[in-house]
């Protein structure tokens, strides 16, 4: 295992919004982890809210993976089990490598907020590209859970005894999130 990088480096994170009602004025939860990941010291890559429409999704989430300055995605929205909840569906064909144990946490430190009504969330992460792509459910109260109980400390790259950042950068050199300029 490689040592942690021993300062802070910033990550390109883009988010993306799933709603059929929302529009970006309004978009509380995307405009949540937006504020976190910049307070934080990480740029903002891209933003975008869409409809929830598995094709649409796929495209700009491909869009992003493709880009080797993007370093994470993080979705809000689109992950319930209502008909038109197509999140999971979309994106997870995606994937080069799911990472289990993210969805697995983000319901077992939700249970302290909503009880058992965990078990209806279907948040979802996995790599593709060396981008991490980080699913959440689309209330602003689920994204703060997700973002100061698992994203924040695994986007750091000082956090021991590991993060995602090497993941970020190790298998595309084109992936480096240092800033020269």
């Amino acid at each position: 295992m490689s040592k942690p990088a021993a300062e802070f480096i910033p990550l390109n994170i883009a988010i993306l919004t799933v709603s059929d009602s929302r529009t970006i004025d309004e978009d509380t939860s995307g405009q949540y982890l937006v504020d976190q990941l910049t307070a934080a010291g990480h740029n903002l890559a891209d933003r975008q809210l869409i409809t929830d429409d598995i094709y649409n999704i796929r495209a700009v989430i491909s869009g992003w993976i493709a880009d080797a300055n993007i370093h994470a995605v993080i979705t809000t929205g689109g992950t319930g089990f209502f008909i038109r909840d197509s999140m999971p569906e979309a994106v997870s064909v995606l994937f080069d490598k799911s990472i289990d144990g993210f969805g697995e946490m983000f319901r077992l430190i939700s249970k302290d907020d909503i009880g058992m009504s965990t078990i209806q969330s279907r948040a979802i992460a996995g790599m593709a590209n060396s981008t991490g792509i980080f699913c959440l459910p689309g209330s602003t109260g689920a994204c703060r859970t997700g973002w100061e109980g698992i994203l924040k400390e695994q986007f750091d790259s000082r956090t021991r005894p590991c993060n995602f950042v090497p993941h970020f950068m190790r298998a595309n050199p084109s992936h480096e999130a240092h800033d020269h300029g």
